[in-house]
């Protein structure tokens, strides 16, 4: 018995181990540079909308394609979640292929790179204008099976239609000098102005700007100056802001929102990157100023703020300590790792590996993402093989490559050096150690807290959830340790820097614990005037114009 059960378990290894035969044939039109993403899907829709980190995505397989018309997908092709074509349970299923379409950029630093470039759409490879991707075809997949499956690219993505002006919403756009000499081609940036009621009327006022930090929005969606139809709650928040904005009640000031897509991410992070170009100094010398000159900002530090969740909420800090002299204050929720001894549940700097946390006997699996009931939905692992298939050479578009793009150092072959090996975990300590000096923002304030504390003092005010989706509240323990620190004798000058940690509140939180989250976040931007508006006025220098904005 004891042998028959062994030979029933080689006999299941080998069988698991045995490579599918089958394969796809996929097709387009004209030769191009690119990255094919396949979708095998049970859900409703087309394929190419349900693909995610979440515990309902479907699988996928990706590979590169270089001046081609055609590629194969295989065994030996990568997959997310299943790794494999030989994981694959027979069965009916719709597919579709999509080819997310590079362009080749001659950068000033010497290097060749072929990249996605955003086309407007804020970095979607699946609904991307340009791209290519197929009809939707159901079919009985059997991985036994050896005849070809063959798909044929026949649509294409069509242009999105730019956003219109109103009263009240400015949409602006300007070439980049800095980031067109970076990439060595016409690169731009653009922005969405909300400007205060009475604007037009009073042309003799000039006002502070509050730069909202954030992904790629076309518009500012927020505002909406038709009620919600009866009965129900779509667009409750944005219309009360429209009644807010118009009524009074509000300060009059200008909101900016930042459109900073590049060919690596739906947004900058707004410092200066080997990999991703100057975008620090283009927002701050470029965009910002024109704004304000065009738009009658104050154009002067006390009458600019900052505020910004999640990616935002790193971007917020980072600008303001990056460039301490020219913000007046940032509102920082829930940010991207600010300290990378806690990235998310990763030490970049002690940890060996990013993938397990081991010990002499045992190994566990680093959890990445979890649900507000505490129930893991995304480990490390998973999530760093979920971009490597939809795009090689930290070309993915997605969370850990655009930091990996921004923080790294430029590789020999022109792509970003990885700071986690995406198929074992392990972490090159090198890198983290120019990551650490460059854009650890934590231990950039340690170094030089000397000079920069001054200019920091009472700036930085945090909000983030203790049961965050990606675990970010760690890092901002972290920081909470030493700008309080700072009080301490000889630890000077204080900082004078708030934190709310909310119990309980998961990604997304923005301050004010006793509101529902969903009202909290609804009202940031009320929340936001009435806060920068007090730190405006009790740090206005004398002769400020505290006047011409205040009808």
């Amino acid at each position: 018995m004891r042998l028959l059960a062994s030979l029933l378990f080689l006999a299941s290894a080998l069988a698991a181990q045995t490579k599918s035969p089958l394969r796809f044939e996929i097709s387009w039109p004209k030769q191009q540079d690119g990255h094919i993403v396949l979708i095998i899907s049970t859900a409703p829709g087309e394929p190419r909308n349900a693909v995610s980190e979440s515990l309902t995505t479907q699988q996928i397989f990706g590979t590169d394609v270089d001046n081609s018309s055609s590629t194969a997908i295989d065994s030996a092709t990568l997959g997310y979640p299943r790794a494999s074509l030989n994981q694959i349970p027979a069965g009916d299923y719709t597919i579709q292929a999509v080819l997310n379409i590079y362009e080749t950029f001659h950068r000033s630093d010497g290097h060749t790179v072929k990249l996605p470039m955003d086309q407007g759409e804020g970095q979607h490879w699946n609904r991307k204008p340009g791209n290519l991707y197929s009809e939707p075809l159901k079919l009985h997949i059997d991985p036994a099976s050896s005849t070809p499956i063959k798909i044929a690219l026949t649509k294409t993505v069509p242009a999105t239609d730019p956003p219109q002006d109103t009263k009240y919403i400015k949409h602006i756009r300007i070439q980049s000098k800095l980031l067109t000499a970076f990439w060595g081609r016409p690169m731009y940036l653009g922005a969405i102005v909300l400007l205060p009621d009475g604007f037009d009327e009073h042309p003799d006022a000039h006002y502070p700007v509050l730069y909202s930090q954030g992904h790629f929005q076309s518009t500012f969606t927020k505002f909406q100056t038709e009620p919600p139809a009866p009965g129900g709650r779509g667009g409750i928040y944005s219309y009360r802001l429209y009644q807010d904005w118009t009524s009074g009640r509000l300060p009059r000031m200008i909101i900016v929102t930042t459109q900073d897509a590049n060919p690596f991410y739906d947004d900058s992070y707004a410092v200066n990157s080997a990999n991703v170009g100057p975008y620090g100094d283009a927002l701050t010398q470029e965009l910002y100023p024109a704004i304000e000159k065009q738009f009658r900002g104050i154009g002067q530090p006390w009458a600019r703020t900052l505020y910004g969740g999640s990616t935002g909420g790193w971007r917020a800090m980072a600008l303001q300590v990056l460039y301490p002299d020219f913000f007046n204050g940032s509102w920082i929720f829930c940010p991207d790792p600010i300290d990378f001894h806690a990235y998310a549940m990763v030490d970049l700097y002690k940890d060996d590996n990013a993938f397990f946390a081991k010990s002499q006997w045992k190994q566990v699996p680093i959890p990445m993402m979890r649900e507000s009931d505490g129930t893991i939905s995304s480990d490390m692992d998973d999530a760093i093989r979920f971009e490597l298939v939809l795009g090689t050479h930290g070309r993915s578009a997605e969370q850990f490559d655009i930091w990996q793009a921004v923080y790294s150092p430029v590789g020999e072959d022109g792509y970003p050096q990885a700071i986690i090996d995406p198929t074992t975990g392990a972490i090159n300590h090198k890198v983290a150690d120019y990551w650490k000096e460059h854009y650890d923002l934590d231990y950039i304030m340690q170094r030089d807290w000397k000079t920069l504390g001054p200019k920091l003092a009472g700036k930085l005010h945090f909000a983030v959830g203790e049961l965050d989706t990606y675990y970010l509240e760690r890092a901002v323990h972290l920081t909470q340790q030493f700008l309080d620190g700072t009080r301490e004798p000889g630890k000077g000058p204080y900082a004078d820097a708030t934190f709310d940690f909310a119990p309980g509140r998961p990604h997304g939180y923005t301050g004010d614990s006793f509101l529902p989250q969903a009202v909290a976040n609804g009202t940031l931007e009320q929340r936001m005037l009435a806060a920068t508006l007090d730190r405006i006025l009790k740090t206005a220098p004398q002769g400020a114009d505290n006047k011409s904005w205040r009808y």
